[in-house]
């Protein structure tokens, strides 16, 4: 039978599989092939530690056999833990912190100091949110501070001190006009500095040089520290919290490491110019916090379930910190990422994107007092027909985000399973190459992600020196207040075919960055409209002296269907985008390009980027949008089958603790069920292969007497002994006296069912009361990609 198998593979990335460890989320790293410890303290304890302080005697009655030691009485270290690569049980982790409250609401009757134990602890969880909000704000201030830096840092480099940026760096000058805000005889370019032109083939060469060179130094940078120090600081991070949301456990994948270096390598891939963006890695760093902060406290340190309902939090805070939308944050925790998500932390959800909020808006990380580059007011009406365009580019938008996830997926398929996969660094170089090569020609692919969709998003004025305004002035006059209908220069045409280029240019190249051994966040491509109000169809309602439509009211759009097609997300999209345009009235054309992305997408593939990529890794994640609507029943999916070894199993009296070992050595299963005898198979409790090894190897340490001889009870009451047999080890503490069960013939959609929204790790299958067989999350997964025509293989944690 397959119960949980522990021999899994698993890392989210093919080339790192030497990161498994059954220490704590963030005890061990490999460095060169030495093993470091950075931790004293351990949040799950290995199999072999000395959990004893030295053999202890054995409590004596009065006829001189030793007392048995229930494990119910003193609480072994290590007992009701989880391996890695294993799901947590969240019945036995809720019903554990149920049993742990009641303690604590009982006693605190009792005295005044366990008035404030209980007070304090009901505090905790706010405490901790603010925690998280604090962190994650003062490390997305920093982020995005020093991108910027050193994004510019590829172009020049500013005189009154080296780090500024450029913009600040002009920001002082006297010598600077509003025409042309971005020139100041501080700010040098490498040209100016190297060969003292600023003009000319010499000094174009010379930056263009300098601009390849500085991208392939931070991208060589960033691919070597994480392969060297946190392999897990790859990639997005989505998919995989996901997946831990679920009840999966990635040791060391929210670990301080992976903290460190994801932040400093997110800095380092987002300034070299690669096509990815920071709001997705923000979202792994903000639940690196959390997970590292709930080590601060018990209540979430010693339960999974708990802990899982602050990493739910700690996304949100992720979304806020990296759009500036704290509402937007709490609804792409629920509708994308949690897997559980009670009103409790929908509400501490809230408090903490607030607080991340709040203090990013103190860093003010941009000097324009947003939370973002690119956040944009528009008060200009919209108008009916442009609904047609809205929903024109919905359209679009779902056809980029299918065709997006099936070319991607099949690309990193082929890292995956070719030489390509052996060499990230040269990987990543050759991309950062292309990529810097590509983009220096063309100043819309040469600026960053956020001050290209800041330009694009930009609503025109009088003063704005961008391409994409040059209209033709003549006609205002000094005096005037308002914008006349003007005509479009020939800088907006050729702004028009270079946005062209770089749509084309920026969607192939995401397709292959997107993966890599880099961190890296989804790209958002953005649309441009045209300016014809001397359309027949425009005439009715472009009146005199009004602006007809909003070019970066489309952009907006455009860049939110783009996003929806790949990401499938629709409330929570919306939401961000008007958040980060501060304009209500804009809501009904987001719907509308967000809605008609998802369905366009959705009849193309089902998937969403961040699931086609669970399905690529085989991590064991039970997709709540899926409807299984086959008719097979439990029979047909337990183990075992009828060509299978019988079922193992531990009988409640009748095996000794040489026997037990022997199943556990001869197996690979995580847990066993707990009979009355092999003969009636009468189902009588649960116990994991963890607590029992644990278990087993703590009694022979601390109680005198324990042989391989010794009998194993799982009893209520132990039967008198033989005199001059061994003491006999008692185990009815560990035991799950009620495991999940249902009958053979139950339908196995409403197995499905169950698993999902119990998030249950094995069900138990009798027939008229007689243990028949298991079926684990695993078999479920296998049984659902089988009938979906994918290889059931696949779900190998790898």
């Amino acid at each position: 039978c397959s119960v949980l198998s522990m021999d899994n593979t698993g890392y989210c990335n093919d080339s790192f599989n030497s990161i498994r460890s059954s220490t704590s989320d963030e005890d061990m790293v490999e460095i060169a092939g030495s093993t470091l410890d950075f931790s004293n303290t351990e949040d799950v304890p290995p199999l072999d530690r000395d959990y004893g302080s030295g053999k202890t005697k054995a409590h004596v009655s009065v006829n001189g056999v030793p007392k048995l030691m229930d494990l119910l009485d003193e609480p072994v270290p290590g007992v009701g833990t989880y391996e890695d690569f294993n799901t947590i049980d969240w019945v036995r982790e809720k019903s554990k912190d149920r049993d742990r409250h009641r303690e604590i609401t009982s006693k605190s009757k009792e005295s005044t100091w366990a008035l404030v134990n209980s007070v304090c602890d009901a505090f905790s969880g706010w405490l901790l949110m603010l925690l998280i909000g604090l962190m994650s704000g003062a490390l997305a201030g920093g982020i995005d501070i020093s991108a910027h830096w050193m994004t510019d840092l590829k172009e020049g480099v500013c005189l009154n001190g080296f780090w500024f940026n450029h913009e600040h760096c002009c920001w002082t000058s006297n010598e600077t006009t509003f025409q042309e805000r971005d020139k100041c005889p501080q700010w040098k370019s490498w040209a100016e500095l190297i060969i003292g032109a600023t003009e000319g083939p010499f000094a174009y060469i010379m930056n263009y040089l300098m601009y390849v060179c500085w991208a392939l130094l931070f991208s060589f940078l960033a691919v070597t520290l994480v392969r060297a120090f946190a392999p897990y600081a790859c990639g997005s991070g989505i998919p995989e919290i996901k997946t831990i949301l679920s009840g999966f456990i990635i040791r060391g994948y929210l670990g301080k490491w992976t903290l460190v270096i994801k932040t400093i390598t997110l800095v380092l891939a987002v300034s070299s110019g690669l096509s990815l963006g920071k709001e997705g890695p923000l979202v792994h760093v903000a639940c690196c916090c959390g997970n590292i902060l709930c080590h601060l406290f018990t209540k979430y340190r010693k339960n999974e379930a708990k802990r899982r309902e602050v990493l739910s939090a700690a996304a949100a805070v992720g979304v806020s910190v990296a759009f500036g939308a704290p509402i937007g944050g709490v609804l792409f925790s629920l509708e994308e990422v949690s897997y559980y998500f009670p009103l409790k932390t929908l509400w501490r959800s809230f408090f903490a994107a607030l607080v991340a909020a709040f203090t990013l808006r103190s860093i003010n990380p941009f000097g324009n007092s947003r939370l973002v580059l690119f956040y944009v007011e528009f008060h200009t009406p919209w108008h009916l027909l442009e609904l047609i365009p809205f929903i024109l580019l919905g359209i679009f938008g779902g056809i980029w985000g299918a065709f997006f996830i099936r070319a991607n997926i099949a690309w990193c398929r082929r890292r995956k399973t070719t030489w390509l996969g052996h060499y990230p660094v040269l990987e990543v170089l050759v991309v950062t190459a292309v990529t810097a090569v590509v983009a220096f020609p063309n100043s819309y692919t040469r600026t960053s992600t956020s001050e290209l969709i800041s330009e694009l998003f930009n609503d025109c004025g009088l003063l704005d020196s961008s391409k994409l305004c040059n209209y033709d002035n003549a006609n205002v006059t000094k005096s005037s207040n308002e914008l006349p209908d003007r005509p479009a220069g020939n800088d907006v045409y050729t702004a028009m075919w270079q946005l062209s280029l770089a749509l084309v240019f920026k969607m192939l190249i995401t397709v292959v960055t997107f993966g890599m051994k880099v961190p890296s966040g989804l790209f958002i491509p953005s649309m441009l409209a045209y300016y014809h109000h001397d359309w027949a169809i425009f005439r009715g309602w472009c009146s005199p002296g009004a602006d007809c439509i909003t070019p970066g009211l489309y952009a907006m759009v455009g860049a939110a269907a783009c996003l929806g097609g790949v990401t499938r997300m629709t409330v929570s999209l919306v939401v961000i985008m008007f958040e980060l345009t501060g304009g209500l009235e804009y809501i009904v054309p987001l719907m509308a390009a967000a809605m008609t992305s998802k369905w366009v997408a959705d009849a193309i593939g089902r998937e969403g980027i961040y699931e086609a990529h669970i399905r690529l890794n085989g991590y064991p994640f039970l997709e709540a949008k899926e409807e299984f609507s086959h008719k097979t029943l439990a029979m047909d999916v337990m183990r075992p089958r009828r060509s299978d070894l019988p079922l193992s199993v531990v009988t409640q009296d009748g095996m000794t603790v040489e026997d037990v070992e022997t199943m556990i050595t001869d197996t690979t299963y995580s847990g066993f069920p707990v009979v009355v005898s092999h003969e009636s198979q009468r189902l009588v409790g649960f116990v994991l292969r963890r607590d029992l090894t644990i278990s087993i190897d703590n009694a022979r340490q601390r109680q005198d007497g324990i042989v391989s001889t010794s009998r194993v009870f799982f009893t209520e009451y132990t039967p008198p002994q033989p005199p001059n047999s061994p003491p006999p080890l008692k185990l009815r503490g560990i035991m799950d006296l009620s495991p999940f069960t249902v009958t053979d013939h139950t339908a196995m959609d409403i197995v499905v069912d169950i698993f999902r929204k119990l998030g249950l790790r094995q069900c138990l299958i009798t027939h008229n009361g007689r243990l028949l067989g298991i079926i684990t999350k695993k078999d479920i997964l296998k049984h659902v990609a089988q009938i979906a025509n994918r290889d059931p293989d696949s779900i190998l944690f790898n």
